[in-house]
């Protein structure tokens, strides 16, 4: 199965709107595919209407930002119901505090001497309420502060670095349950990027999967051969399936394509075999 089941559009931190990133995974040859833009729902009834007239299969999907301990994960749900109350509330819930921390940001960099961060950074949001470290990323960037945005990230905007802003977001257990309650499957996104390991690592799974998360992205474009195989692995030892994904932003940002990335390893139970899954990918095939 050429599953695809992470990426964002412009109604979030990627540059393509849903309807281009549809024809781009079809004519990668995404079989079944998922928009799961950040903390927000606004491209899925397009992305769902263009995924049906490429002949892909498609499922809804958010990518929802938690605090754990002090550090910043992302849980993605999968197949939920968009319309589900309980969980767009809580989306807002955590719109909310974005901006004030974009504000934040933008102040950083500007003593820095970064030019009108705020402003700029808005030129690059396609969703005004969802202004976050890429757009960011883009006008250092555009200003000459380095030569791509994973170098900015490295150097400006990560913990300990001069951009970065610490936020509050919500519990990893409250995440879960939203997604839950809406009839999705919770997934840890990219396991591979946060800095943690060992021990820590151990008990962040072992939280997720206490609260009721059910799958682990196995592949993603953030991790490379040796993390697919440790991940496929505290797949089997939690129970977890596994999920495919790319976690495409943009053409000339993103280390992998739609639908590009490695196969799932032998051995692993892929998420989309999760019932709460196949009965959506069923009912929209």
């Amino acid at each position: 199965m050429n599953a695809d089941l992470h990426c964002h559009s412009c109604h979030s931190d990627g540059v393509l709107s849903p309807a281009a990133l549809a024809a781009r995974a079809a004519a990668n040859g995404v079989e079944l595919w998922s928009l799961t833009d950040h903390d927000n729902l606004g491209g899925l009834d397009e992305a769902r209407e263009q995924a049906r007239a490429q002949g892909m299969r498609f499922v809804d999907g958010v990518e929802i930002s938690v605090t754990w301990h002090g550090t910043t994960i992302h849980v993605v749900g999968l197949g939920i119901d968009p319309r589900h109350a309980p969980l767009e509330q809580g989306l807002a819930s955590v719109r909310s505090g974005r901006d004030e921390r974009a504000l934040r940001m933008a102040d950083a960099l500007e003593a820095l001497g970064v030019r009108d961060a705020y402003a700029n950074a808005m030129r690059h949001a396609g969703n005004p309420s969802l202004v976050g470290r890429s757009h960011f990323a883009r006008v250092l960037v555009e200003q000459g502060y380095a030569p791509d945005v994973h170098a900015v990230f490295h150097d400006y905007l990560v913990r300990g670095r001069p951009g970065y802003i610490e936020h509050q977001w919500t519990a990893l257990e409250q995440a879960v349950a939203w997604i839950r309650g809406a009839g999705g499957v919770a997934v840890v996104a990219h396991p591979g990027r946060y800095r943690i390991s060992g021990d820590q690592l151990l008990r962040l799974l072992g939280d997720f999967r206490d609260a009721g998360g059910q799958a682990i992205e196995v592949v993603s474009g953030s991790h490379g051969e040796a993390e697919v195989r440790q991940f496929a692995r505290l797949a089997r030892d939690f129970g977890f399936y596994a999920s495919r994904a790319s976690d495409f932003h943009a053409p000339d940002e993103s280390p992998i394509d739609l639908g590009r990335g490695a196969h799932l390893p032998v051995g692993v139970e892929p998420v989309w075999h999760a019932p709460e899954l196949g009965s959506r990918v069923a009912c929209l095939a």
